[in-house]
Order: structure tokens, then sequence, then C-alpha cells
């Protein structure tokens, strides 16, 4: 407990800017702070966002107690496009699944029963995570649906009536579109726009020097002495949980890895004997083998020369020589020969 009272002290006076979760739930949704949602949107999509309202679904009314710590945001831009924008705390394994589910669920709750196909909207999934998800060696992830020509390699295209209704060239563009920010992954200078906004979303400061679109208004709106004392209170005192969740699940994870290392320790003897008496006998058949080869081979040639000496014998029998004279050329008995 005291360990986490220094903790949360010593993130208070580093801390000068809300954390960019929090302000989504609290300050983002203000129309006079769309501004730098708007600007975090533009620098990573690529294009310019106006955001015409937020919107409420199933997949993102929060609960005060929510343990997950899942932060949603539903919004419609200008041209009447959904974002949906997730931040994920704690580690989830089949969060790629829930991303899945997350745009699914939002288009059939935005399309009524009989209204034609054509009036489904296009979907952004921004995802900003704070955990190791999948295996890659980037920051951030961007993906989309294609559909390209088996045989000629080409890229299915929208007719033009089709692109100008709705806003795309492919046919892919009508699909829900991914973005995973891998934030921790980020250990770099930030050198471009994007990589000014992932400094901020990791490390919940905003450089002097920076001027990606957004950030500036971010700077200025989403200072900590900004807020009412009953929001700062709340504040800290998320943060605080927030910290101490983080310290039960780093000791949970220490005691298992422990816990795990000893029990694959005992399991991986086991193993071990397991896999080197199959080894031992595997090495045993090998060397068997070769032995019995050898053996053999000398046992062969016995035989073959006992054989040509018989075959010999057989054949000066045949021609009238002296049984005495064949036992002294062959070395066979007098026995043996006359028994040919």
């Amino acid at each position: 407990m005291e360990n986490t009272k220094r903790k949360k002290q010593k993130e208070e006076k580093s801390m000068k800017y809300i954390r960019f979760d929090w302000a989504m739930k609290r300050l983002l949704r203000d129309k006079a702070n769309y501004v730098v949602l708007e600007g975090f949107l533009s620098v990573l999509l690529g294009e310019s966002v106006y955001i015409k309202t937020f919107l409420e679904s199933e997949g993102n009314q929060q609960e005060e107690n929510d343990k997950y710590n899942r932060v949603d945001i539903l919004c419609e831009d200008s041209l009447g496009k959904l974002i949906i924008i997730e931040v994920q705390n704690e580690r989830a394994f089949g969060y790629f699944h829930r991303m899945l589910y997350g745009t699914s669920k939002v288009i059939t709750e935005y399309i009524q029963l009989g209204e034609d196909y054509d009036r489904i909207k296009k979907v952004y999934s921004v995802n900003i995570v704070y955990f190791q998800l999948g295996q890659g060696t980037d920051y951030v992830y961007h993906g989309k649906t294609e559909f390209r020509g088996l045989h000629t390699n080409d890229i299915l295209q929208l007719s033009k009536r089709q692109m100008e209704m709705f806003h795309g060239k492919d046919a892919g563009d009508i699909f829900p579109e991914y973005y995973v920010l891998k934030v921790n992954d980020f250990d770099k200078t930030a050198k471009t726009p994007l990589d000014e906004w992932i400094s901020f979303l990791k490390t919940g400061d905003i450089d002097d020097h920076y001027t990606a679109q957004g950030l500036p208004e971010a700077r200025e709106r989403l200072r900590i002495d900004s807020l009412s004392d009953r929001d700062r209170r709340a504040y800290y005192r998320e943060m605080e949980n927030r910290m101490a969740e983080r310290d039960v699940l780093s000791s949970a994870y220490i005691d298992g890895h422990a816990e795990g290392k000893e029990h694959g320790l005992k399991e991986g003897l086991k193993e071990g004997r397991k896999e080197g008496i199959k080894e031992g006998i595997k090495e045993g058949r090998k060397e068997g083998r070769k032995e019995g080869r050898k053996e053999g081979r000398k046992e062969g040639i016995k035989e073959g020369i006992k054989e040509g000496t018989m075959q010999i014998a057989r054949n000066m029998r045949s021609k009238g020589f002296d049984v005495n004279l064949i036992s002294d050329m062959t070395g066979l008995t007098v026995e043996v020969i006359e028994n040919l």
C-alpha cells in the first residue's frame, strides 16, 4: 500500500496533462473540445475529420466500476462515417475478436430492418492498447479488406456511380478499417505528427515543440490544473485505482511466473527423461544395426568362402580327382568330400 502511495505521489508530481482515455470520457465529448479529437483522428487517418456528433451504442456505455477499464467512443464525422475509439489498459487474449465484434455490432445497430444495404456506414475502429498484443515490430498497424484477383492480381474497384455514392475507390473501401496503436512499443524520438500523438498517449506529456494537429489545443485544454476540485479528485482516484490494479496484476504475474517455472522444471525433467529414453533407444538401435551389419558382413564372408570351397571340391570330385588330393587342396575332411 505504501508503495502504491509513493508511486501515486511521484506520478502526480510528473503529470501536467490528463490522460487521453480519461479525457475521452469526461472532456472530449464537449463540442468545444472536438478539435482535440478531430486533430488526433485527422493525423491517424491521413484525412480531415470533422466530428458531427457522438453516438451511443451497447458497446460504449460505461459503468463507474468497469473493472476492465474499457473506454469506447463512437462518433460520426461530417461524411457520415462511424469511428470507434477504444482504449484498453489490461491484457485481453481475445482482443482481436473483440475488435471484429465491435465493428459488426455498430454496423448492425445503425441500419434499420428493411433498409437497403447501401445505407450501411463506413466504420473505422481505432484501438489504443497498453499491453502486448500479437507479434510485430511496429507500434502502429492498419488493417483493411482488399479484393485482389487470383489470376491478374488487380484490385477490385467500385463503379463510377459507387465511387460517387460511397466516397471510395476500391471495393474494400466500403468495409471496416482497423488501427492498432501499440503505445508501449513506442520508444523513439517523435519525428512525425503521429509519433507526437503516440508519445502523448504513452507518457501523458506534450513536449513544448510538438505541433501535430490537435496537440496545441490538447496542451491548453487537457491540463490537470484546469479541472475543478471535484473532477481533479476523481481523476487522481481513478489513477490511484489503476496503479493498484497494475500492482496486483504485476504481483500475480510474478508469482504465477515463479510457480510456472518450478512446475515447468519438474515437468521438463519428466519430459527430458522420456525424451532421453527415446533417444537412448534410438541411438541403441542405430548402434545395434551398425554392429549387426558389421557382424553380418563377417559371417557372410565366412559363408561365402565355405560355399566356394565346397563347390571347388565338387568340381574336382566330378573330374575324378583322388579324395585325399582334394582334401589336401581344400582343407575339407575325406568324410565331407565323400558325402558331396
